[in-house]
């Protein structure tokens, strides 16, 4: 499959100190997935199921605020990236609202929005007998 034929919804680079696209880590954003490709020479490339997301929050240094990017921060039930930084980008309230967006529809699709609520209101672990 090439490139081109994956549907991207939004794409962006992380941005240097000046908010210039200079660096070798781009992000991704499908209907389904976040990935995140890190590398000139050697690629490494990171992709999580949007269902998995638990959680999200959003950082703006100074710095960021100066040049209009920000930080999200993403918590999920991926076993690889249980944590996932998506780093000095441009609109980054747009680009989370984008991913409560897909991640409601992928919710949706597979039924599983019940299930992110098990075990919080009681206050056992479920393998514990207590």
């Amino acid at each position: 499959m090439k490139k081109s034929d994956i549907p991207y919804v939004w794409t962006d680079k992380k941005r240097t100190f000046l908010g210039l696209p200079w660096s070798f880590t781009r992000y991704f954003l499908t209907e389904t997935k976040l990935i995140t490709r890190k590398g000139f020479f050697s690629i490494v490339e990171d992709e999580m199921e949007l269902y998995k997301i638990d959680d999200k929050k959003m950082t703006f240094s100074f710095g960021q605020r100066l040049i209009g990017c920000g930080t999200i921060i993403i918590y999920s039930k991926d076993r690889d990236t249980p944590v996932k930084e998506i780093r000095s980008i441009k609109n980054a309230r747009k680009v989370s609202d984008m991913i409560d967006e897909h991640l409601n529809a992928v919710r949706d699709k597979y039924g599983i929005r019940g299930r992110d609520l098990m075990n919080i209101c009681d206050g056992h672990d479920s393998n514990n007998n207590y």
